[in-house]
Formats: structure tokens, sequence, C-alpha cells
């Protein structure tokens, strides 16, 4: 129940969204439009569900270490 409350509140939705739209700032001047569109998206959709916000900021943090470390020579 407090949990819910948590995540359900206005200020946590705020801080969500805030925080996916600066990831999509991040791909957008990384070069990644596809990337920084569907944040962008999420962020709309991270207002009414926030657990939606968070588990997108997992997965592009998941992609984005992966992406790093891929690239960097063995």
């Amino acid at each position: 129940m407090v949990l819910k409350k948590l995540l359900g509140s206005k200020a946590t939705r705020s801080l969500t969204v805030v925080s996916v739209l600066s990831d999509a700032k991040r791909a957008f001047d990384g070069g990644n439009r596809t990337r920084g569109l569907l944040l962008v998206g999420v962020a709309v959709l991270a207002w009414k569900w926030t657990v939606l916000g968070m588990a997108a900021q997992g997965i592009v943090k998941l992609l984005r270490r992966g992406g790093s470390s891929a690239s960097s020579p063995a």
C-alpha cells in the first residue's frame, strides 16, 4: 500500500518523466533518433504509469552498458 502511494505521487511521476526525458535528450545528442523518439513516447506514458518509465530507464541503461562494452577493444 505504501509503495503504491509512493509510486502514484505527483513528485515521483514528475521525477520519472524528467529522468526519461533526460535519457531521450542524451539519445538525441548521441545521434540515436529512434531511441530518443521512443523515450519521448515513454515519458508521456510514464506520467500515467510510473513503473513503465522506471522499467524503460532500466532497459536503456542495460542497452547502453552492453553497447559500450561491445565497442571497446579486447
